[in-house]
């Protein structure tokens, strides 16, 4: 995912070529989009969050590092972009989440009826545990199962110890285990 071209393009950036952050956009707004539709569960959202990083990329570029890695400032824009999102939707009251939900996408191309709604079952499940998971929890699995970034690119963005980011991912994956197993009366194995 990350190059040093995308360094280059931002220090382009930095020194005030804006054309390059057109660039940055078209390589990294889908994984942006992604990581705040698993946060937020809305589109719309999601769309108005990637906006803003973006933005704020222009905004702050003068804290860009050169010795930074591009990924990892970024998604700590994104980061932020998100506590003020909360912090703001808390303040205006907890606003209804958007209709159009993030689906996880099925695996099977053609299982039975009984099969499909089984599954649509878990999947609706599996979303209201993960939107029960603290918003630490559900962020740190979005960025290592849904964003696919490396144990070391999390440290960096968390700014945390690798086997600390390991620790995290394994609680929260337990913690929405259990979450799903009480909501679906099931008993843990």
């Amino acid at each position: 995912m990350e190059t040093a071209a995308d360094e280059s393009l931002m220090h382009q950036v930095r020194d005030g070529d804006v054309e390059a952050l057109a660039t940055l956009f078209e390589r990294h707004h889908r994984p942006l989009f992604h990581f705040f539709a698993q946060m937020t569960g809305g589109r719309e959202t999601a769309d108005d969050l990637v906006q803003d990083v973006f933005f704020r990329m222009l905004k702050y570029k003068h804290t860009y590092s050169p010795d930074g890695r591009f990924v990892a400032w970024m998604y700590q824009i994104a980061r932020n972009t998100y506590t003020d999102y909360q912090r703001k939707r808390r303040f205006e009251g907890a606003l209804p989440k958007s209709p159009e939900q993030t689906e996880f996408e099925s695996a099977d191309p053609e299982p039975g009826i009984d099969h499909r709604l089984a599954r649509g079952q878990d999947i609706a499940l599996l979303r209201r545990a993960f939107d029960r998971l603290p918003v630490e929890k559900r962020e740190i699995l979005v960025l290592s199962r849904y964003q696919d970034l490396k144990y070391e690119e999390i440290a960096e963005i968390l700014g945390c110890e690798v086997g600390a980011v390991k620790v995290r991912v394994f609680r929260a994956v337990r913690q929405l285990g259990d979450i799903f197993n009480r909501l679906s009366g099931r008993r843990a194995s």
